[in-house]
C-alpha cells in the first residue's frame, strides 16, 4: 500500500486508561475480532502474555494491524507503567501520531504527563481520547479543564458527547456538524440534539478558530467572513496536527464500544502518513542522510521490538523506513555486520499472525528467526551499511542479585537470561566480581519481578535479593612487617622470609608491587612472587572481610634457602605479610558512592532534599527548567542508601520523578556503622 494510505500510531498514557481497550474496540470495529475481548478476563488480543493476563496491564509493546476506509492502520499498544518506559520509547519512534488515552474519571494521571512531555521533546504529533465516559463519576469537561491545565490551551475538542455516565450514548462531530448515536450497537448518524446545539456550535467555531491559524490565506478569508469548507477544515487541522500546532481531543468508551471507529475515521482523515512530520536522518559513518519514504528505493528497516513467540521463535517487528522488503530478501545488520534473509513475513495482532509477501515504505511487520538481530538494531541493504540511531532508553536503577537454587540449573539460567535481554533491552545482566554475584538491572521493583516470574516459568527456579554493596578496605597507616614461611616434609621443604612495607595510595589507584631487595637476600627471579601473594591476599578480604584495596607493597628485604626456597614459598610469604599488616595497623571500610542526577516537578524539589540529606547525601547544585517546570538535583550519595531508591522516588513524586545514577568514588565508612555493614554482609553471604 502507498505510504499515504499508512497510519502508524502509538497509544499512549497511565496504566490502567484503558490503551489496551482502545485497541480492542478499534480491532472489533474494524472486523478483526468478533466479540470483544476483556482485560479482566485475560482475553484481549494485545495482553496475551501470562504476566499481562494475571496483572491485569500491558508489560510490553504490542501491535495490532488493520484495514479502515482504504487504509492500513498499524495501532502500537505500549504499557502504562513507568517500569517499561523503554518499549514506550521504541513505540513512539515507529510512529507518526500518538494517541493519548486519558481516564475521563480520574483526569490526567502522573504517566500522562510524564509522556506527553516526552512527546513534546520528540515533536510527535498527539491527539487524546477521554476513555470511559460511560463510567459513574465521569466528566468530559472537567477533563477537558484537565486536560488543558496539564496539556495546554491548544488540546481543542473536535468531538462532544452526547448524554453523560450510564446514558452516555454518542457523540456529536465538531468538524462535519453531525452527531452519531450508537443505542443500536452501531454508529447511527443522527440530528445533534437541541439541548447541545450550542456547545456544538460554539466548539465549532473555536476549532475553525484554531486551526486557521497555521495558515495565513485561510486565517485572511476568515477575518473576511469566509468559513472553510468542511473539506478545507479537514486540511487545515491535518497540518495543525502535523505541526503540533493542535491536539485534538475525542470522547468515548472502549468498552462500550462508542467511539472507537470515529476515532479510527479521523485518524485516517487528518492524521499524518509516514514522511508527513519530515524524513528519518539515517547515519553513514560521520555523514547524516535524510531518508523519505519511497518504495521503489533501496529497502532499509529499523527493528523496534523484539518478542519470542512458543511456536515461531524469534520474531524481530520492524518498520520499513524506505524500498520495499519482500520475502527472503537479503540485508545486512549495521550492528552486527551480518548478512540476514528475512525468510518469512508476518503480519500481528497481538501473538496471532499471518503470513505476507512484502511490506512496503512505511509500514510495520515482523520477521522471524533473526536470531543475531535485537530491538534498535537497522536492517540495511548489502554494502550500505547505514544506521538509524535508536532511542536514548532509560538507564536501569533497580539492582537485584539472582542465582540458581540448584547447580545443575546455573546454565538454564543463564539461556534465560540472555532471552529476557534479547526481549527487553533496558534489563541488563550484570556480573559483579567484588560481590561474585550475578545481578539482574531493571527499572524498578515491577519490572524485577515481572523478570523473574518469567525466568521461573521457562523452568528455572530462581532466588533473588537486593545487590550486595561492594565494600571495600584499605590500610589505615604506612606499617613494615617481615613474614617466615617456613614448612618441613618429606624431600625438599618450604622456606621464605619476605621484609614489605605496606603504604596506603591515594582512592582508585588499585595495587603497586616494587622491590629494594638488594645483595641477593632474595633471588631475582622470586621476588615478584612476593607481590603475586600480597595481591591474592588482598582479594580474599581484610579485617572485616571486604577486598583490600588501593595498596603499594614493596619488598626491601627477605632471607632464602637453596633448596628449599620456591616461588611457592615466597607468594606464602608475601600473603602472609599482608595480614600481619593488617592486624598491626587495621583498615578502613571505604563504601561506594553514586552520583545521582535526579530530575522532579519544582513542587517536589523540598522533599527530594529533604530525603536526600537523610540518605547522607551531598547536594553538588540543582539546576530549574522553566519550560517544564522542574528541576534537576545532582548528588553524591552511599551507594548503600538508593538501593530502593527507584520505588522511592516514585512514592515521594506520585511517578514523576526519574533519576540516573553511576559509580563516583570510594569513602570512608562511619565508623558506626561498621559493625552493622559487617553483621549484614556476613548474613548475606
Amino acid at each position: 500500500m502507498a505510504s499515504d494510505r499508512i497510519r502508524n500510531v502509538v497509544l499512549m498514557g497511565h496504566s490502567g486508561n484503558g490503551k489496551t481497550s482502545l485497541v480492542e474496540a478499534m480491532l472489533y470495529r474494524a472486523g478483526i475480532v468478533s466479540r470483544l475481548g476483556r482485560i479482566e478476563d485475560g482475553t484481549t488480543v494485545c495482553d496475551s502474555d501470562i504476566d499481562e493476563r494475571e496483572r491485569h496491564q500491558s508489560l510490553a509493546l504490542t501491535t495490532a494491524t488493520l484495514a479502515w476506509n482504504d487504509h492500513t492502520v498499524n495501532l502500537i499498544d505500549t504499557p502504562g507503567h513507568a517500569d517499561y518506559r523503554g518499549d514506550t520509547l521504541f513505540g513512539m519512534r515507529a510512529a507518526e501520531l500518538a494517541v493519548f488515552v486519558i481516564d475521563g474519571v480520574s483526569g490526567v494521571q502522573p504517566q500522562d504527563l510524564a509522556l506527553w512531555r516526552q512527546a513534546d521533546r520528540m515533536n510527535l504529533p498527539r491527539m487524546i481520547f477521554v476513555n470511559k465516559l460511560d463510567r459513574a463519576h465521569s466528566s468530559f469537561e472537567r477533563t477537558l479543564t484537565d486536560i488543558r491545565s496539564h496539556f495546554g490551551s491548544h488540546a481543542d475538542p473536535v468531538e462532544l458527547p452526547i448524554g453523560q455516565e450510564s446514558s452516555f450514548h454518542g457523540i456529536t462531530d465538531l468538524l462535519t456538524d453531525e452527531a452519531f448515536l450508537y443505542d443500536s450497537g452501531t454508529a447511527d448518524k443522527a440530528p445533534i440534539p437541541n439541548d447541545m446545539a450550542d456547545a456544538e456550535r460554539t466548539g465549532h467555531e473555536h476549532l475553525v478558530e484554531e486551526v486557521v491559524e497555521i495558515d495565513d490565506d485561510a486565517l485572511e478569508r476568515y477575518l473576511d467572513g469566509t468559513e472553510p469548507t468542511a473539506e478545507q477544515l479537514e486540511h487545515l487541522l491535518h497540518d495543525a496536527i502535523d505541526a503540533c500546532a493542535v491536539f485534538p481531543v475525542l470522547c468515548g468508551s472502549a468498552t462500550a464500544p462508542i467511539g472507537a471507529d470515529h476515532l479510527l475515521d479521523i485518524i485516517c482523515r487528518v492524521g499524518p502518513a509516514p514522511g508527513d512530520i519530515g524524513p528519518t536522518t539515517v547515519e553513514a559513518g560521520d555523514i547524516a542522510v535524510d531518508f523519505m519514504p519511497d518504495e521503489t528505493a533501496d529497502p532499509l528497516a529499523v527493528v523496534f521490538k523484539t518478542r519470542i513467540d512458543e511456536f515461531l521463535g524469534q520474531l524481530s517487528i520492524f518498520k520499513v523506513i524506505s524500498g520495499t522488503i519482500r520475502a527472503d530478501d537479503e540485508l545486512v545488520n549495521s550492528r552486527t555486520g551480518r548478512t540476514e534473509r528475512l525468510h518469512q513475513l508476518i503480519s500481528l495482532n497481538g501473538s496471532a499472525h499471518q503470513t505476507i509477501r512484502s511490506v512496503s515504505a512505511g509500514d510495520i511487520a515482523a520477521v522471524s528467526k533473526l536470531d543475531g538481530t535485537m530491538t534498535g538494531d537497522t536492517l540495511a541493504p548489502i554494502g550500505k551499511p547505514v544506521t538509524i540511531p535508536p532511542p536514548n532508553l532509560p538507564a536501569p536503577v533497580y539492582h537485584v542479585a539472582i542465582k540458581a537454587k540448584t547447580p545443575a540449573q546455573e546454565d538454564r539460567l543463564a539461556t534465560a537470561l540472555r532471552r529476557l535481554v534479547t526481549e527487553d533491552p533496558t534489563l541488563e545482566v550484570v556480573h559483579d566480581p567484588a560481590t561474585r554475584q550475578t545481578g539482574l538491572a531493571g527499572a524498578g521493583e515491577t519490572h524485577i519481578a515481572v523478570a523473574i516470574s518469567r525466568i521461573e516459568r521457562l523452568g528455572v527456579e530462581v532466588e533473588s535479593e537486593l545487590a550486595r554493596v561492594a565494600y571495600k578496605e584499605t590500610l589505615t597507616a604506612p606499617v613494615v612487617v617481615e613474614s617466615r614461611f617456613k614448612k618441613q616434609t618429606g624431600g625438599h621443604g618450604q622456606f621464605g622470609v619476605a621484609t614489605v612495607r605496606f603504604e596506603p595510595l591515594p582512592r582508585g589507584s588499585g595495587f603497586e608491587f616494587g622491590s629494594e631487595v638488594t645483595g641477593g637476600a632474595i633471588p631475582r627471579n622470586l621476588i615478584p612472587a612476593v607481590g603475586a601473594g600480597v595481591e591474592e591476599a588482598m582479594g580474599r578480604g581484610g579485617v572485616h572481610g571486604f577486598p583490600v584495596v588501593d595498596v603499594r607493597a614493596v619488598c626491601t628485604d627477605g632471607k632464602h634457602h637453596s633448596v628449599d626456597s620456591s616461588e611457592m614459598s615466597f607468594k606464602m610469604a608475601g600473603s602472609l605479610a599482608l595480614r600481619l599488616a593488617l592486624e598491626e595497623v587495621g583498615t578502613t571500610v571505604l563504601e561506594p558512592i553514586s552520583e545521582l542526577s535526579v530530575a522532579v516537578p519544582s513542587q517536589y524539589q523540598g522533599d527530594v532534599l529533604g530525603d536526600l540529606n537523610s540518605r547522607r547525601g551531598q547536594v553538588l547544585d540543582t539546576s530549574p527548567d522553566a519550560a517544564d517546570n522542574s528541576v534537576t538535583i545532582r548528588a553524591h550519595v552511599p551507594t548503600s542508601e538508593i538501593q530502593r531508591y527507584a520505588i522511592d522516588l516514585r512514592s515521594m513524586t506520585g511517578g514523576l520523578g526519574t533519576f540516573e545514577a553511576s559509580h563516583v568514588d570510594y569513602r570512608p565508612l562511619p565508623e558506626a556503622m561498621i559493625d552493622r555493614v559487617v553483621t549484614d554482609a556476613a548474613v548475606a553471604s
